[in-house]
């Protein structure tokens, strides 16, 4: 029996994973949290693995896995990942699929990087709620009277309080919370934070983007949206046609 290699924690992934389950393909599923596991699980046709891996873990882990073709469902932001993923992949001569996310129109002010978005956030006195997760903390350090200013909205992991000593931050200022996130859930957020500008990356539909731009249209304060880097793959239906073809 062929099985593939998913990279990728993200609803495409599980989704990816569930549909491989259905249709008799086996699927391992690498996800770098243990949250992203437990939102998989196990079964007769899915092995996770959980951790982060470096591009030499990954080619021991193709070579090792007899694989029919490694499927990159990692974040559109995942650059890093992506990048070592398809090292891996060239370096086995290992069949690579990309899943790529699908868009959604953006609404406010859209930036290219985090730098500029900075730049624009030190620009202004307004007090902002954060849903770029932990990983961006170190950036947010940057912002004017940020121990003020800024709340955060993260998922409820065991090192949040860390994270907040290590850069500063008020732990009254942090909303803990698993996704998804209605447009009224956004709503009790910016109230909660009483945030006059709501930051989110393009994360598209999946990743609840409509639900945060309506939400913040509600409350009647800004959004700025940090735009995702230049990415090319296949959609969910095209990507399952090709490996329900092939497989």
């Amino acid at each position: 029996m062929k099985k593939i290699l998913i990279f990728g924690g993200t609803t495409e992934g599980r989704e990816l994973a569930e549909w491989c389950a259905t249709n008799g393909i086996h699927a391992d599923v690498s996800v770098t949290t243990d949250y992203g596991a437990r939102l998989l699980g196990n079964g007769e046709m899915l092995n996770v693995f959980t951790g982060k891996l470096d591009c030499g873990e990954m080619k021991t882990l193709i070579t090792a896995g007899n694989y029919a073709a490694v499927v990159d469902a990692t974040h559109p932001y995942a650059t890093e990942a992506t990048a070592n993923i398809r090292e891996a992949c060239n370096c086995t001569g290992m069949q690579y699929y990309r899943l790529a996310r699908e868009e959604c129109k953006l609404s406010g002010t859209c930036v290219d990087n985090l730098e500029e978005l900075i730049t624009d956030l030190n620009s202004t006195e307004k007090t902002i709620l954060s849903t770029l997760g932990s990983k961006e903390f170190s950036i947010f350090a940057k912002v004017n009277d940020c121990k003020k200013r800024v709340w955060f909205r993260v998922l409820p992991t065991a090192d949040i309080a860390d994270i907040c000593d290590r850069y500063g931050f008020d732990k009254t200022h942090i909303i803990a919370e698993k996704p998804p996130f209605s447009t009224e859930a956004n709503i009790e957020h910016i109230r909660r934070s009483g945030a006059e500008i709501l930051v989110t990356k393009e994360c598209g539909i999946k990743g609840g983007y409509p639900e945060k731009i309506a939400a913040a249209k509600e409350s009647g304060i800004e959004t700025i949206t940090v735009k995702r880097p230049a990415d090319s793959g296949f959609s969910f239906n095209e990507l399952t046609k090709i490996l329900g073809e092939n497989l």
